[in-house]
């Protein structure tokens, strides 16, 4: 499973957009851009949302047990 730095950087990668490019279109902060994809662990789920929103996915709180499932599958 891909951490959310890992898939960021490279779906920004896929379309060609430099950080502050992608931030312009996201709609967010340069630095958070930056901070999503240096892996921190402080970050806005709203701010990360809207990032997501741009390749079609959401970030939403899931169960242990439901990771666990998807993993093994």
């Amino acid at each position: 499973m891909k951490s959310l730095a890992e898939f960021v950087k490279e779906r920004r990668k896929e379309v060609n957009l430099t950080q502050e490019e992608f931030a312009d279109r996201a709609g967010v902060a340069l630095t958070v851009i930056r901070k999503i994809e240096q892996g921190k662990s402080n970050l806005n789920l709203d701010k990360v949302n809207q990032v997501l929103a741009m390749f079609g996915h959401v970030l939403a709180p899931v169960s242990s047990k439901e990771v666990n499932n998807i993993s093994n599958q």
